[in-house]
């Protein structure tokens, strides 16, 4: 038995989030025998992109029941079924959250269509909801409103048993009834994360690094990997005891720190590229023409935001090469080659290095780019 679910939402921060709307489709592996549509009043702001997506606005929810008010026939309705969404791991979470805030721990087993479109239609062009129905030549209404999204689910669902002669798929990729949630230990990791850019490092109970990556927002990123279903996530999640920061006040350095990390402590499970990579967009290069900035023989000092109030970090090219990077008090001289290099950390950049950095000064700002002495 299986709920077919789809819940529309406020938007807003990583859980904190409210249900505007929900749909909920039992099927029984033939028909539908039983479903449950409301809105839901969230009793708390509608980001305007939504209110644009959807169509759903404050003043249609003000007389909507509240989650408190539909929870029963939620449970009524799911209990002994599978749920399955699109993108499950999303419509789970959410849904848990809900239940939590009530102080009632909601537990399902869970199905994602987009799985198990991966792996039953593969040469599919896109897997997202939309796309894909359409390419099926699955009839939908009502796009972004939760009984359209839950009845395309629905459909697609169909459409996807029908291709599983083996009845082998479902059973490998449904998730574990906690899939999306954190376990104590992880939420007690999140909670110690800042909000802040900086590098990240993940051990395993042998204090052995096994990842590490770096990111504008550290809690953020350690969330996303405990709530990941890669194969990495799923690992990440399995063996991590403890993670550290290093904060570092802005991605270029930060982005130079994982590099010598990488060589000087290789991690166990290879670097995501959005984890690795200074700019990580479409072919390398953000969007928009500008005139580059080349490194070529360059002796400078790329200065950015420090780590706190009244510190800026350092980055210095030296005949084009990216040789250092640290941090320095702002009344510090820094415009002598020699003194400037013994109070910085030596990194060996080599090429890649050069374009990233070169891409990052051609679309970044920073607080100044300095012409430092030459060497001779």
């Amino acid at each position: 038995m299986y709920s077919i679910l789809d819940i529309e939402t406020t938007g807003g921060k990583y859980n904190e989030e409210g249900i505007t709307e929900i749909a909920i489709h039992k099927f029984d592996g033939h028909k539908v025998v039983d479903k449950f549509i409301s809105l839901v009043n969230p009793e708390r702001e509608i980001q305007p992109f939504v209110v644009n997506l959807t169509g759903i606005n404050s003043k249609m929810l003000q007389s909507a029941p509240k989650f408190h008010e539909v929870a029963k026939r939620i449970v009524e309705i799911t209990e002994g079924t599978t749920l399955v969404a699109h993108n499950a791991q999303f419509d789970y979470r959410i849904l848990r959250t809900e239940f939590r805030r009530l102080g009632y721990n909601f537990e399902r087993k869970t199905l994602c269509t987009v799985d198990l479109a991966k792996l039953l239609i593969p040469e599919a062009e896109s897997h997202s909801l939309g796309k894909l129905v359409r390419s099926l030549g699955i009839p939908v209404s009502d796009r972004h409103r939760a009984n359209g999204d839950a009845l395309a689910t629905l459909k697609l669902f169909k459409v996807l048993l029908n291709k599983d002669l083996n009845k082998t798929i479902i059973h490998e990729v449904t998730r574990a009834e906690t899939l999306g949630e954190l376990s104590q230990r992880q939420l007690r990791i999140v909670d110690q994360m800042p909000s802040e850019t900086g590098v990240y490092y993940m051990f395993n109970k042998d204090r052995k690094i096994i990842y590490l990556g770096k990111s504008k927002d550290i809690k953020k990123r350690i969330n996303q990997h405990f709530t990941s279903d890669t194969e990495t996530g799923r690992n990440l999640q399995k063996e991590t005891r403890k993670v550290t920061f290093e904060l570092t006040g802005n991605e270029l350095v930060a982005y130079l720190k994982v590099h010598e990390e990488i060589k000087r402590n290789p991690p166990k499970y290879r670097v995501n590229g959005d984890d690795l990579a200074l700019l990580p967009t479409p072919n390398g290069k953000p969007s928009g023409q500008k005139e580059p900035f080349r490194l070529d023989g360059k002796n400078v000092m790329v200065v950015d935001k420090g780590r706190e109030i009244g510190e800026r970090s350092a980055v210095l090219i030296k005949n084009g090469q990216v040789k250092g990077m640290g941090f320095y008090e702002l009344n510090h001289q820094i415009n002598n080659l020699h003194i400037l290099e013994s109070i910085l950390t030596p990194v060996n950049g080599g090429v890649e290095v050069i374009k990233q950095v070169e891409l990052y000064l051609t679309y970044r700002k920073v607080v100044d780019i300095i012409e430092i002495n030459s060497p001779n």
